[in-house]
């Protein structure tokens, strides 16, 4: 061959091999060793680039070359939810992936995750402002949290750091997801971040400016503690699909249980000399702001029911029909009926006060004009919520307890039957809260004989076992997930200066008043029908008949007493 043709096949060969190294398609720079892990320390994590929205998107990649990294600050919870279509394969490094999912700033599509600074539920701190917040983030000197760091997950750190910047030494703690709440309540006094649909009983919301995520007029808008998730790239429809965002306001129920409610003697006798409504104007927004108002009513209503006598020395009680104007303008949606003093006065009185509550479309339970109807849970669905409440009496007087033929209360009868109503609620999909009539203590702490049975409601499977009968308010437990309220106090009785008439000393030294005039009102919240958290108000009874909220001092002194009689 001539040497001119061999000349000219190499320069073709050659033009062959450039061309095909040039039309090779480039997927992504790929590197020998993977990423670095992010360290569990208060070093700035890397973020993905935010968006600009005034930057034109980047041409559209095809669905079948798509690869989609999960950036660190990514919450689990919204992993769980993310819809990603078949094509879209996981990048196994950021660099090699065509879409990435992290914190933005700006863009449609987008999902806004609610963080929630919490604390463990015997804390008596109750709020703090955002701005002492960030200053305690930023290493500044803040006796807010007592030196102690604030912990959170690795993914939280990372995405309140695109808010705020790196976090200072010594400011953050991280700790594993799955062991925030044992470290928290290991290392009391201590405080967390957290993301909302991380939220339990054993937490206590700490209110930020005065907002908590668990409020019924929640403003989004308006909370500090948000973040934004969404893609940096523009995707085809349907290939990631974001949830809205960790909050639905239209899965939220909010549940407000009082203690005694009963109408006579020198409340009554307030009522109707300052009007129906007077007892409850200091603490009607607490009672209104609220999907359901529970009250124990322990006294029946009569046409024929004496005015009210402040004097009364009988322990037979009635109250006159108008009285019930009080719940309504309080609010009641619930009324339970375990109460001892039910059947005081005619037999006939139970069965006129339920057509009563009938009229003023308020429900029951617990009690009625047989045992039958006195066993009945009371059902409520609200917001995909199932929450089932039932109640008994075990202390009676046994005239008061139901019959087959004879009205009155559900008597517990050694708690045989409320346990497997509990169990088959709990089969049904309900949330069983259970409050009982308990024997009455004038002290915080529970009797032996409370702790065993209220317990073993909760291993029966009641998220939430609450005494109805103590004029003295109790303390808690919590069985798991499950919260022991064993006693609230009165909410409407006249019990200025009990017990000191009996010689029992005032509550406590910093707050020198009897026992019954302190108060619980306890506010529950469901949330995607779970249990998620308890929200304690506390009040004072002035005037033998008007609650009042507490002021700060008071309410310290009180909340640290009755954690203390709890055993925390």
């Amino acid at each position: 061959m001539r040497p001119s043709v061999i000349y000219r096949k190499t320069l073709f060969f050659l033009f062959l091999l450039l061309t095909a190294c040039l039309g090779q398609p480039r997927l992504g720079r790929r590197t020998s060793t993977p990423p670095p892990t992010p360290s569990p320390t208060v070093t700035p994590i890397p973020r993905l680039p935010t968006v600009n929205p005034t930057e034109p998107a980047p041409t559209p990649v095809p669905a079948s070359s798509q690869a989609l990294w999960i950036d660190v600050s990514v919450p689990e919870g919204l992993q769980e939810r993310l819809q990603v279509a078949e094509p879209v394969r996981k990048a196994r490094t950021a660099n090699e992936a065509t879409l990435h999912l992290g914190v933005v700033h700006a863009g449609e599509g987008t999902a806004t995750w609610v963080y929630t600074l919490v604390t463990p539920f015997p804390t008596t701190m109750d709020g703090i402002q955002i701005a002492d917040l960030r200053s305690t983030w930023q290493g500044k000197t803040n006796e807010v949290f007592g030196g102690k760091p604030l912990l959170m997950a690795a993914s939280t750190l990372a995405a309140i750091e695109s808010l705020w910047g790196a976090a200072a030494p010594g400011a953050v703690l991280v700790v594993e997801r799955e062991q925030l709440l044992d470290s928290a309540w290991g290392t009391r006094p201590s405080w967390a971040l957290i993301p909302f649909e991380e939220l339990g009983p054993r937490w206590k919301v700490i209110r930020v400016d005065g907002v908590s995520p668990l409020d019924r007029d929640f403003d989004l808008s308006a909370y500090p503690l948000t973040v934004r998730f969404g893609l940096r790239e523009h995707a085809d429809p349907g290939l990631v699909v974001l949830p809205e965002g960790n909050r639905d306001p239209h899965k939220l129920t909010t549940l407000v249980m009082t203690g005694v409610t009963a109408l006579v003697r020198a409340i009554g006798a307030k009522m109707e000399k300052m009007g129906m409504d007077y007892p409850g104007e200091d603490i009607k927004a607490w009672l209104r702001d609220a999907d359901f108002t529970h009250v124990s009513n322990e006294v029946s209503f009569a046409l024929t029911c004496p005015p009210a006598n402040a004097n009364q020395y009988s322990l037979m009680f009635c109250s006159k029909p108008e009285y019930l104007d009080l719940l309504e303008y309080v609010g009641v949606d619930i009324i339970e009926l375990t109460g001892n003093h039910l059947m005081d006065f005619r037999v006939d009185s139970l069965p006129y006060t339920l057509d009563l509550y009938r009229q003023h479309h308020m429900s029951f339970y617990g009690g009625g004009e047989n045992l039958i109807e006195a066993r009945q849970p009371l059902k409520i669905e609200h917001n995909g919520n199932k929450i089932a409440l039932l109640g008994c009496n075990p202390a009676g007087p046994p005239l008061d307890w139901a019959t087959e033929v004879r009205p009155g209360t559900a008597d517990c009868e050694d708690y045989g039957w409320i346990k497997e109503e509990i169990q088959l609620l709990k089969k049904e999909g309900y949330l069983p809260v259970v409050t009982l009539q308990y024997s009455e203590v004038y002290v915080m702490k529970p009797t032996e004989w409370q702790q065993r049975d209220f317990r073993a409601l909760s291993e029966a499977g009641a998220v939430i076992i609450s005494g109805s009968q103590a004029h003295f308010p109790q303390g808690f437990a919590f069985d798991e997930d499950h919260l022991i309220h064993y006693g609230l106090g009165n909410l409407f009785f006249d019990q200025m200066f009990m017990p000191e008439d009996k010689g029992t000393p005032v509550f406590a030294p910093d707050l020198p008043l009897p026992g019954t005039r302190l108060e619980f009102i306890d506010r529950h919240f469901f949330y995607d029908n779970h249990y998620v958290g308890t929200e304690l108000l506390t009040a004072i009874l002035e005037d033998y008949s008007r609650p009042r909220p507490m002021t700060e001092k008071e309410r310290q002194v009180f909340l640290r007493e009755a954690f203390r009689a709890s055993g925390w």
